[in-house]
């Protein structure tokens, strides 16, 4: 059992907080349907033909399970946090979809093997990164890594990040969560502050995976853009990449 004041008990805990707002916003749960759209074709190049056995690893209210789970796919979601997988199974019940949900740690998983294991904006938070995409590795035949780029990018992009938080000040944008990581959490992680493609496809290959790659979702970034008002269009969202292997 985690120790009290352990990290993994700190991230169970914001987490906890975190989910009955966590869907309120469109970066965490999109209703645009061009977006929903561009997410589901994103999604379909980088797993198996369905039905094919899918482990949803940080799972949270559910986004990349759901859609998994509506095209076919035979899925398990796991998370640290009870209260996010609640969400999950609430929002399944509501779609008739059927999804088995495992409440733990990233590197512990479930009985039983998976054609594929996925995740989406979950590695900056992993107290150990490196060795979670190892015991993957043993349980997957394929990784398919959905990240943003943020931490350690080019200068133009750390300018547009900027102005993306000044334009959410300026209009009283509610924040995307109910509060920030305690400062000494985040610096114990080790992607606490970014998680640039080169780091990520270099942690996956070190972990034992075969010909990783990155595949930039430029559609999916284009439907983003579109749902955006100005002047916000014209910044365009945050780039999203995945990571894939083998």
């Amino acid at each position: 059992m985690d120790q009290p004041g352990c990290p993994l008990q700190q991230i169970r805990r914001f987490w906890d907080d975190d989910a009955a707002t966590y869907d309120r916003s469109p970066g965490h749960r999109p209703t645009d349907p061009d977006v929903l759209r561009a997410w589901g074709s994103a999604l379909a190049a980088l797993l198996p033909p369905p039905p094919a056995r899918v482990l949803d690893v940080g799972a949270g209210t559910g986004f990349l399970s759901l859609l998994a789970a509506r095209a076919g796919h035979r899925v398990t979601a796991l998370d640290l946090s009870p209260a996010m997988l609640g969400q999950l199974e609430r929002a399944a019940a509501s779609r008739g979809l059927s999804i088995t949900t495992v409440t733990g740690p990233a590197d512990i998983l479930p009985p039983g093997d998976f054609d594929a294991v996925m995740e989406r904006h979950l590695l900056w938070t992993l107290p150990d990164p490196g060795a979670t995409l190892s015991a993957w590795r043993s349980r997957a035949a394929r990784l398919v890594l959905v990240e943003s780029l943020w931490g350690g990018t080019a200068l133009t992009e750390r300018l547009r990040a900027t102005a993306r938080w000044r334009l959410r000040q300026l209009r009283r944008t509610p924040p995307d969560h109910h509060g920030e990581y305690p400062p000494a959490l985040r610096s114990s992680l080790p992607l606490g502050s970014g998680t640039p493609p080169a780091v990520v496809l270099e942690l996956v290959r070190s972990a034992g995976w075969s010909d990783p790659r990155i595949v930039w979702l430029k559609d999916l970034r284009l439907a983003e853009r579109r749902s955006l008002p100005f002047p916000e269009r014209l910044l365009g969202p945050t780039p999203r990449f995945a990571v894939t292997a083998r």
